[in-house]
């Protein structure tokens, strides 16, 4: 899955964007959730992280411009309203 495009006035004209490295803490609770998502989608750490900061991004974007974002947590069920903490 991909997450949709960030909008941004800052886009390289090329499409790529620079690399920059960070060195992060992370709490107990966020390394688990980072080695989850590591083993399900095969995904290394890095790839996992970036890819869940375009979707951290994405989220705030829609709830910044008073939209709301739902989610369906099994087939049939009822959408519930996703809420980040």
């Amino acid at each position: 899955m991909r997450a949709a495009a960030i909008d941004s006035d800052a886009s390289p004209a090329a499409g790529h964007w620079p690399l920059e490295r960070v060195t992060v803490n992370v709490t107990g609770r966020a390394a688990h959730a980072l080695d989850l998502v590591a083993e399900l989608t095969g995904d290394t750490k890095t790839d996992a992280l970036n890819r869940a900061l375009q979707i951290y991004a994405y989220l705030e974007q829609v709830t910044a411009r008073g939209g709301s974002v739902y989610v369906r947590k099994a087939a049939g069920a009822e959408p519930e309203l996703l809420e980040v903490f």
